[in-house]
């Protein structure tokens, strides 16, 4: 099953948007590769592109959460490399097995795919009402 961008996805902060579009349009990069016969080394490369725009994302993010001093950005930051963790168990296994299996597959599923659904529900949405709360008590 592919990761779908819809409106529960939405924090309102338009770059945050984008880029986890663009991480979903990767990660379904990702489990189409597992559908293909070249296997291994095309999911192993674009694993490796998913890690490093996932790298660049959560930079992005990062310093959003510092330019408004966002009061939770340790937990976030911790969040985060919850996920550079699981790609990275993920590049394990897939170099372990001759190719994506079906046990990858489920681990991408339930690992990236609904670990991102959660993540961007309350951590990323939570950012996003901060700032927001943030510009209109200046605004006062």
């Amino acid at each position: 099953m592919y990761a779908e961008f819809d409106e529960t996805l939405v924090t309102g902060n338009e770059m945050i948007d984008s880029q986890h579009k663009e991480l979903i349009d990767k990660i379904n990069d990702l489990l189409k590769s597992c559908e293909q016969s070249s296997g291994k080394v095309t999911a192993i490369q674009t694993l490796g592109y998913l890690a490093d725009y996932t790298d660049f994302h959560f930079s992005a993010e990062e310093k959003l959460q510092e330019e408004i001093g966002y009061p939770g950005i340790t937990e976030h930051k911790q969040k985060h490399e919850e996920l550079r963790q699981v790609v990275s168990e993920l590049h394990a296994m897939l170099e372990e097995e001759e190719g994506p299996s079906e046990a990858f597959v489920a681990q991408v599923q339930k690992n990236v795919v609904d670990w991102l659904y959660n993540h961007i529900k309350g951590f990323d949405r939570s950012v996003a009402e901060y700032k927001n709360m943030t510009l209109n008590n200046e605004k006062l």
